[in-house]
């Protein structure tokens, strides 16, 4: 049997390789002489680099950076022999940096993703690739650009701080962002725009910490930041604020867009890479997977797009996750032939289910793997 073993990252426990091999032992102990092809998978949230980098191979260079508080933290680009460079927004911005008390979007700032792309344009690179996804930040990329060599101004003339809640006070901006004629091209697959009821504040604010009355400060700043991009950078597309993608990673998409860059899905950018359309023609039954399938799952995320890529070729298509929210028939219509959650493996939320799928991830899915082989395996 051809089994494809193609997960996305279990979010706080696991890298999407960790999750591939563990259901492969699970598998292999069963069912040693199936074929199993293991292709792990990211949608440009964190694992973007590690997935693209044992696809396309190039040099991973480590970059000094700074995280959503300005503290140094690691983080790396991936440039390729076609003067690409791939790099990832979380190793800079992501809310795993950040304590769950330390989640303020109002004062968290993007500057650490700019370090990253200015090392990526001083390299050489002439295409540089941002995966967008996993966020603690709400500035709209006001931080990133103010690395790249433009700062926000108040009335007065003053830097502002950083965060998202003191573009409430941008007037102006001072100074060009250095880019050396590299195109950015943004790697999401989220669609929402910068502002409004779907902006970036209103549906991912709370999920970093912000409250009702700073998702209403917030927005309200992101609308007085975009009017200024608009006004100050030349060649920043008109009406910023509604365009598709732009509310990415805290508003990160926008400045990409406003920097001349563009949006493309970050999962249709990762499976090509990876030749998956070629390993899911060959497939037999299909193994995808990530930390949480739920209602988000199907909105363009990697368990979406594999499995209707699957059910387009009439393969089955089985989803193991920690936690599993989504209905079957949700589910069934998105091309998932069945879904398996390490919580209900380990007894149900009742009976600790949960703090033994954070606890014992790997375990649970050797097991989960083990048992799709007995239940798939000819």
């Amino acid at each position: 049997m051809r089994v494809l073993l193609c997960p996305d990252k279990f979010a706080g426990t696991l890298a999407a390789q960790e999750v591939a091999t563990a259901v492969a032992e699970g598998w292999r102990a069963v069912a040693a002489d199936d074929d199993l092809l293991i292709r792990p998978l990211a949608d440009g949230g964190p694992g973007f680099v590690a997935v693209l980098a044992d696809a396309l191979g190039g040099r991973r260079i480590p970059v000094p950076t700074v995280d959503p508080l300005g503290r140094p933290t690691a983080g790396e680009i991936l440039l390729t022999d076609d003067g690409t460079a791939y790099l990832e927004s979380a190793q800079a911005c992501g809310l795993h940096l950040l304590a769950p008390t330390e989640r303020d979007p109002k004062a968290t700032t993007s500057y650490g993703l700019g370090t990253l792309v200015t090392a990526a344009v001083e390299q050489g690179a002439r295409t540089v690739v941002v995966g967008l996804g996993g966020s603690g930040t709400n500035d709209g990329g006001a931080g990133m650009i103010t690395a790249l060599g433009a700062t926000a101004l108040d009335e007065a003339g003053r830097a502002l701080p950083y965060g998202g809640a003191a573009l409430v006070g941008i007037a102006a901006l001072d100074g060009a962002p250095r880019l050396r004629g590299a195109t950015l091209v943004a790697a999401t697959d989220v669609d929402n725009p910068l502002l409004g009821l779907h902006g970036a504040s209103n549906v991912y604010g709370p999920q970093k910490g912000a409250t009702r009355e700073d998702v209403l400060l917030l927005d309200a700043a992101l609308e007085r930041w975009a009017a200024v991009l608009e006004k100050d950078l030349p060649g920043c597309p008109p009406g910023l604020g509604a365009l598709p993608g732009g509310g990415a990673a805290g508003g990160l998409g926008a400045a990409i867009l406003a920097l001349g860059g563009r949006c493309e899905s970050g999962i249709d950018l990762v499976t090509r890479a990876i030749g998956l359309d070629a390993a899911l023609d060959a497939a037999d039954l299909v193994i995808t997977g990530e930390g949480s399938f739920d209602h988000q799952s199907l909105r363009g995320k990697v368990v979406a797009g594999v499995a209707g890529a699957a059910r387009d070729r009439g393969v089955p298509c089985v989803v193991l996750a920690g936690r599993v929210s989504t209905g079957r028939r949700e589910a069934a219509a998105a091309g998932v032939t069945d879904a398996y959650s390490l919580v209900e493996h380990f007894g149900g939320e009742e009976h600790g289910g949960v703090e033994a799928a954070m606890g014992r991830p790997a375990e649970g899915l050797r097991a989960l793997g083990a048992r799709l082989a007995r239940q798939w395996s000819r």
